[in-house]
């Protein structure tokens, strides 16, 4: 099975079967929205609407933990994630896809992990895995980042830009702010002066969060408009809407070449992150 986060359309694809709406409940709260659940070439396929379905939620106020949560609860190992980023290296252009390879953040007020020790939610012994083992042991788990990304589904993404002929490109720093206000052209030069190539307000702690669950995780972000300070002009959130609709049909042709694409056995790491992490 493969989660799908993204907009509240993108299940409104040419091919894919939608088979029913699921509400799940969470340790951790109510997710964004319901699940859908959907078959496409012969594979289950569960999307949710990050924001909720209207865009119910800003950024810093999306309950990142029920969602990724509520992928695990629906037997849920692979995700991807597909968001509107602004532009910071000069290379870019909107409307380019980028398959970020890692992530700097900048976020300030989000929860961005399960285990909390004595804090800890008690999870359900559903899968009788680590992740239940350090939760209801009260552990506390340090994972390592150094690769945030799924190599498999990464591959997978670039593979089907290519195919698509999609203009991307195949690595990328994305950088994560809070939010909801856009960032200053100040802040900007300083990303820029540090190497970062997009930023957006939703990658962390989603990435994160998926990591600790053993989950395989990979972005694909689309540039909707230039970074504060280098593009001319003010910045509006209804030039992000007005370049998603251009790529909203892109977007699902690439997803769908991606699920077509995305083996049924991994040969990563990622589901070994939680070996030697706990305290």
């Amino acid at each position: 099975m493969i989660g799908i986060i993204g907009g509240s359309g993108l299940y409104n694809i040419d091919g894919i079967n939608i088979i029913e709406e699921v509400e799940v409940s969470t340790p951790f709260g109510k997710p964004s929205d319901n699940y859908i659940v959907a078959e496409y070439s012969g594979k289950t396929v569960v999307f949710l609407p990050r924001h909720g379905r209207g865009h119910k939620f800003p950024p810093h106020m999306i309950n990142f933990r029920a969602n990724i949560w509520g992928f695990r609860k629906l037997g849920i190992n692979k995700v991807i994630s597909i968001s509107a980023v602004g532009g910071i290296n000069k290379d870019l252009k909107p409307g380019d896809f980028v398959i970020s390879d890692n992530f700097v953040d900048f976020t300030k007020s989000r929860v961005q992990t399960f285990y909390e020790g004595i804090h800890s939610k008690t999870a359900d012994t559903q899968f009788k895995d680590e992740v239940e083992e350090y939760l209801n042991g009260k552990r506390v788990v340090h994972i390592d980042i150094t690769e945030p990304f799924c190599p498999v589904v990464r591959y997978t993404l670039i593979k089907a830009c290519k195919e698509n002929s999609s203009s991307f490109v195949d690595r990328g720093v994305y950088v994560a702010t809070e939010g909801p206000r856009l960032e200053s052209a100040s802040e900007i030069r300083i990303f820029s002066n540090l190497g970062f190539d997009v930023v957006g307000m939703t990658l962390v702690p989603e990435v994160v969060l998926a990591r600790e669950l053993r989950m395989h995780f990979g972005s694909i972000s689309i540039v909707t408009n230039l970074a504060a300070g280098i593009s001319e002009s003010r910045l509006t959130s209804d030039e992000v809407v007005q370049m998603m609709h251009i790529k909203n049909e892109e977007i699902k042709q690439v997803i769908l070449k991606a699920l077509e694409k995305l083996p049924e056995k991994f040969s990563c790491q990622c589901e070994e992150v939680l070996k030697g992490a706990a305290i």
